[in-house]
């Protein structure tokens, strides 16, 4: 059976009218980046408050220690830069105020003398311990709204996004894949 022009119009109009309409623009309030870029920025904002007001360090510095604590062993500054996704000059900056602290140190790599680990100090563990356990308590009380169902879904979501943007998602794989 031979087709007519009158008949493909009309399947290319019924097939037209099934698409979505385009938006005419886009709706941040609606876009996940935005939500989550929001959303991470506001969370570390509320948990700042726990160390940057007492003890006087900022995102960055507190991301250096915070990856420096939960390591057995000492690791680059790019490790550091690359497990937080912050910019390695931003994290050099923080190296660099928290060596004058005395919160971290420097040791040589035995594999290669001409590079330097960091690692924390004794001052830089205390405070490392003192810290963790109020910021536990800050995300509890972030994630109060939810139910403990509701976080494990939470977290399972996160989860398959990092997953699909094939990110290393536990300390254990990134030492494994030796990846940062």
């Amino acid at each position: 059976m031979a087709r007519t022009s009158s008949d493909i119009a009309l399947k290319t109009r019924v097939a037209e009218e099934a698409l979505p309409i385009p938006q005419t623009r886009l709706d941040l309030f609606k876009f996940a980046p935005f939500r989550l870029n929001r959303l991470a920025a506001e969370v570390s904002a509320a948990l700042s408050v726990e160390y940057q007001e007492r003890h006087g360090l900022d995102i960055p510095a507190w991301r250096v220690i915070a990856t420096l604590g939960f390591r057995n062993d000492a690791c680059s500054a790019q490790y550091v830069a690359q497990c937080t996704r912050t910019h390695k000059s931003t994290i050099s900056r923080a190296v660099t105020m928290l060596l004058h602290q005395g919160l971290i140190e420097r040791v040589e790599n035995e594999s290669d003398r001409r590079e330097f680990r960091l690692q924390l100090t004794k001052k830089g563990r205390a405070l490392y311990e003192e810290l963790f356990p109020q910021l536990l308590r800050r995300e509890d009380e972030i994630l109060a709204c939810l139910t403990a169902q509701e976080r494990k879904q939470f977290s399972a979501l996160l989860g398959k996004i990092e997953q699909s943007l094939d990110l290393i998602q536990t300390s254990e794989e990134a030492d494994a894949k030796q990846a940062y």
